[in-house]
């Protein structure tokens, strides 16, 4: 990633700002799975996608693994959304609970996270994800420890 210098002083929601503005050449899970960066606010951030077969498992639909990277990446940009300049975070525990399968004709789908609370070292979030139709397709939640580089 080829941060701008001023990204570690920045707070979590003026870097992302900075990197859906592509701001700050990140390439990383985003670009490899194609997904798009809709909005973020402060502890709110939504994510789309448009699962192809190339996400497919062997019984013919969307792999869970999508939509809990999905979900992941939304809820872990809501809790960046909410750190301050200098503080980190990572992800301690994911819980996905899948509710609809996916197919190539459910995009593009959208995941929205939230923050639910954020202390001095732990942040919680919840997600859902929705198809094309508005379906809710899958929810998860997480737990992020908060920490200072």
């Amino acid at each position: 990633m080829n941060a701008l210098p001023e990204l570690p002083s920045l707070t979590g929601l003026e870097q992302l700002h900075a990197i859906f503005a592509g701001e700050t050449g990140y390439q990383g899970i985003v670009k490899t799975l194609g997904l798009t960066p809709v909005s973020a606010e402060e502890g709110f951030v939504v994510f789309a996608g448009n699962p192809d077969r190339g996400v497919y498992n062997p019984i013919g639909s969307v792999h869970g693994g999508y939509a809990a990277t999905l979900l992941d990446t939304a809820m872990g940009c809501a809790v960046h959304s909410r750190m301050k300049p200098g503080q980190g975070y990572t992800t301690l525990e994911l819980k996905v609970a899948y509710h609809r399968a996916m197919k190539d004709t459910s995009g593009p789908v959208r995941a929205e996270g939230r923050v639910i609370a954020l202390g001095r070292r732990a942040a919680f979030a919840e997600g859902k994800l929705f198809d094309r139709n508005g379906n809710l397709c899958a929810t998860a939640t997480t737990t992020c420890l908060v920490y200072e580089p």
